[in-house]
């Protein structure tokens, strides 16, 4: 496959775009206009909600394509030849993605959702909510972990190599451990829904995008980046337009408890600052290069959010909690992460002055 890899320096390029840096803007609009249009037009959401074919909502499905595979065509397989190279940083991110960061996820749930913030969320949806949660922190962020990684001066070799192991692991594992975590936090598993969606949102469109990348890069690495910059935008006005689907259906919820978004950001940030903190001083104990401890912290802390609102809508409906929980993990994700961002900068000389190898 022929190689793609993000530069370590782009200065003719902005390393964060217009529509990615006010993500958090965006999101709040469509929760405006999401409400706006269920109240206005309660019929028009009952409507698309009824457009299904074997549990599939046509129109999200079609979305959440438009959504996922510009960013999948980012990945570059190849760069797994690149692992062993920074095996201890690979060692690190492989740790917090996969054997922390959903099982701490789902112990925040159960401390924040079921105990401490009960009394202030709707009982029916107590378990919902806790499976949005298993679902946003099950997979590890895909294309916003290239902008975080350039922003903090990472090893770009190491981010595509990182990036394209959790992609490959995500295929056979993100199935298994949210069917797992479900398990174990007493929610209904529905296996054939969860499945039927880890081979719409994960295994084809891995495919279709590796063959176009494939197809696009047969015209040289240029046309290839023209053509992935001219569907950023359209990516994530796709999720744009889910977000205000779903707060058209949203919209009673949060009328009725405009506290529960502000609820569940709490064990979304707290998860997001201990992941990123643990990989962070596991890679300086370990010695492990700034330039690799930097991405590795982000990949660790951020999530495939794109996947987790699509495998929600498709498991629990759109006006479950679980749909409602991934779509916070939207709302913050910018801003928290950029302070991630900026905590890694700020440290660097304090991370290097420590390291205990070489």
């Amino acid at each position: 496959m022929t190689s793609f890899t993000v530069p370590a320096a782009a200065p003719a390029r902005p390393a964060i775009g217009f529509f990615e840096r006010y993500l958090t803007v965006w999101v709040a609009l469509c929760i405006v206009v999401g409400i706006a249009l269920g109240q206005i037009l309660p019929g028009f959401s009952k409507a698309v909600a009824s457009l299904q074919v074997a549990k599939v909502n046509v129109p999200v499905g079609f979305l959440i394509w438009v959504m996922i595979v510009p960013m999948l065509l980012k990945i570059d397989f190849g760069a797994l030849g690149q692992v062993t190279s920074h095996w201890r940083g690979i060692g690190v991110t492989l740790f917090i993605n996969w054997a922390v960061k959903p099982f701490s996820m789902a112990l925040l749930g159960w401390i924040f959702i079921r105990h401490v913030f009960a009394h202030y969320l709707p009982a029916e949806q107590l378990d919902s909510y806790v499976a949005g949660l298993i679902l946003l922190a099950a997979a590890p962020c895909t294309a916003m972990v290239f902008v975080w990684s350039q922003l903090c001066k990472g090893d770009p070799y190491f981010t595509l190599s990182q990036v394209a192991l959790n992609d490959a692991i995500m295929v056979v594992a993100f199935a298994p451990i949210v069917a797992l975590l479900l398990g174990l936090s007493s929610i209904t598993v529905p296996w054939d829904t969860l499945l039927v969606s880890v081979g719409l949102y994960i295994v084809v469109p891995v495919v279709v995008s590796q063959w176009w990348r494939t197809a696009l890069l047969r015209r040289g690495a240029g046309h290839f980046q023209a053509v992935a910059d001219r569907l950023g935008p359209l990516s994530i006005s796709a999720l744009l337009l889910t977000l205000v689907l779903l707060f058209a259906f949203q919209g009673e919820a949060i009328l009725d408890q405009p506290l529960v978004i502000a609820l569940l950001a709490v064990p979304i940030l707290i998860q997001v600052v201990f992941n990123s903190g643990l990989a962070y001083l596991l890679n300086r104990k370990l010695g492990v290069k700034h330039c690799v401890a930097g991405p590795s912290a982000l990949i660790g802390a951020s999530n495939f959010f794109e996947l987790a609102v699509a495998t929600a809508i498709s498991l629990f409906g759109f006006q479950s909690g679980a749909a409602l929980a991934t779509v916070v993990g939207v709302l913050i994700e910018v801003p928290v992460m950029l302070a991630v961002v900026a905590v890694v900068n700020r440290t660097q000389d304090w991370y290097e002055a420590g390291q205990t190898a070489s």
